[in-house]
């Protein structure tokens, strides 16, 4: 009598077991985590400014600063005035 192991439909079964299953496993794991995460990205992601920012969605305009500000309006009514003294 031949034992099991030698014969070659249980040598196809170990690499059924130790080798397909494992690789079929991952890729469906994989494959779904990439479903829900495309799904999720195209539906809600990509409206959120936070992830909009760091994967350089939407640009943020750039606003240029007004001349006149607080300070330099301080500034210059002094200026105004040691000037205006000094005559």
């Amino acid at each position: 009598m031949e034992s099991a192991s030698s014969s070659p439909s249980s040598t196809f079964v170990g690499w059924e077991y130790l080798v397909v299953r494992p690789v079929l496993a991952v890729v469906f794991v994989l494959s779904f985590i990439s479903l829900w995460w495309w799904l999720a990205w195209k539906l809600v992601l990509v409206h959120v400014p936070l992830v909009q920012e760091i994967f350089g969605l939407k640009k943020k305009p750039v606003i240029p600063k007004p001349q006149t500000r607080r300070f330099f309006r301080f500034y210059d009514r002094i200026n105004a005035h040691n000037s205006a003294s000094q005559w």
